[in-house]
């Protein structure tokens, strides 16, 4: 199927909530108006709900219970809130999904979103934004899925949803791949444009003209959270360290492999985020 044909699908692309759509115009306006999100946002029950739930996890050791979505932003943070939000929407706008097993997706999404905020913490990058593109990057996938899943099951034998070398299998099959796909629905929704160059640049990020410093860290946190899926030990994680990357960003592999707390940890309190 051709790029073009693949977004005629109505099939293929999600649905998410108004106030979900409108948080993602908020990257783009710099005089947001917090109140008017949070009003919007308390009318939305189940995303509510989930905020309170998220707010008052482990993960964030609020030192008082949450009780509304306006505690919620004032002790979060309003960026904070949104990439939550941002991050529930985009989980809720897929339903079931022929030959892929969503339920496993979203944790190798989340776990690659977790591990980007940590490394862009280390790195003095924008943790928020990291921990949103990191949530969203391999979503084309899903499109991809829902829009030809036939062909994709074929892909699939060659090359599992977390198989490196899907890439390039797409690439020949189709003439593009998930993060193409991606780049392009981050596009129809408004995001901003540095997502779409993210999500397009993180398979390869060195063999972009101008090296995106954010792609090279989706692509060491998806490494990273593609070698969890395979359970690899810690000899192999050091052996398929992308070594070229690593040493463009200022990274080693043993930061990845021992600095890094457990991903449990990392991911504590946000299980409700992908349920």
């Amino acid at each position: 199927m051709n790029f073009d044909t693949l977004f005629q699908q109505q099939h293929a692309l999600p649905t998410i909530p108004k106030v979900v759509q409108e948080l993602i115009n908020s990257f783009n306006d710099e005089d947001v108006s917090v109140d008017e999100i949070s009003r919007k946002l308390v009318a939305d029950q189940v995303l509510s709900a989930k905020i309170l739930r998220l707010a008052n996890s482990s993960y964030y050791h609020v030192s008082r219970s949450v009780g509304s979505v306006d505690d919620a932003v004032l002790m979060l943070g309003f960026m904070t809130v949104r990439t939550l939000v941002v991050s529930s929407g985009l989980v809720g706008g897929f339903k079931a999904m022929p030959g892929l097993d969503l339920k496993k997706f979203w944790r190798y999404s989340l776990h690659t979103a977790v591990i980007a905020k940590w490394l862009s913490k280390k790195l003095k990058l924008n943790s928020d934004f990291a921990f949103t593109v990191g949530m969203m990057h391999a979503i084309g996938q899903l499109v991809m899925h829902a829009a030809m899943p036939e062909q994709m099951l074929e892909i699939d034998k060659v090359a599992g949803a977390f198989d490196a070398r899907r890439f390039g299998i797409e690439r020949q099959s189709f003439g593009y791949d998930f993060s193409t796909v991606g780049a392009e629905l981050a596009t129809r929704w408004k995001f901003p444009q540095e997502f779409a160059i993210v999500i397009r640049s993180f398979p390869d990020p060195l063999d972009h003209e101008r090296f995106e410093s954010m792609g090279g860290l989706i692509h060491l946190a998806a490494w990273r959270a593609r070698a969890q899926e395979h359970d690899v030990n810690r000899d192999e994680l050091i052996a398929t360290f992308p070594v070229e990357l690593g040493r463009k960003m200022g990274v080693t592999a043993e930061m990845m492999a021992d600095d890094m707390p457990p991903l449990a940890e990392l991911c504590e309190g946000l299980d409700s985020l992908i349920a």
